[in-house]
């Protein structure tokens, strides 16, 4: 697994389903040879951390609750607090709003993220596949000119 410099991941095990744990499944194994067993959404994050670091890395792993300020869910996910703001303004992400700070919950965020990030792929390859000559009539070899 490569990771990139200053790559961040958000791992969560967002329901029961997620927490248990699978006998014979993946586990901690300390120096002594204890064996610690954990859920497969916390050996993904394992593997993160282990290659990073084998890649010289430092790593900074920070708790986040369920549900966060806009502010601090735009921070996980590297997008700008206005622009979330306005998704969720929008109607794109379910928020609510206390007195002084709307509320998101991050398996929101998170679902949103990964959907805006597949549009990007998406547009990013039709943008790709697109030839630089669509129409054989304006292609150099026809002697039209451009």
């Amino acid at each position: 697994m490569d990771v990139l410099p200053s790559q961040s991941e958000i791992f969560l095990l967002a329901g029961d389903d997620d927490r248990q744990l699978v006998p014979g499944g993946p586990a901690l194994i300390g120096p002594d040879g204890t064996r610690h067993e954990i859920p497969v959404g916390v050996f993904a994050a394992m593997r993160f951390v282990e290659a990073s670091m084998r890649q010289g890395f430092a790593v900074k792993v920070t708790a986040l609750r369920h549900e966060l300020p806009i502010d601090e869910a735009a921070a996980a996910i590297d997008m700008a607090s206005d622009e979330l703001r306005s998704y969720a303004a929008d109607g794109a992400i379910p928020f609510r709003s206390s007195e002084y700070v709307d509320w998101v919950r991050l398996t929101d965020v998170l679902a949103f993220d990964a959907q805006l990030r597949q549009q990007r792929r998406q547009a990013l390859d039709a943008m790709l596949n697109e030839s630089a000559y669509d129409d054989e009539d304006d292609s150099p070899e026809s002697g039209q000119d451009r």
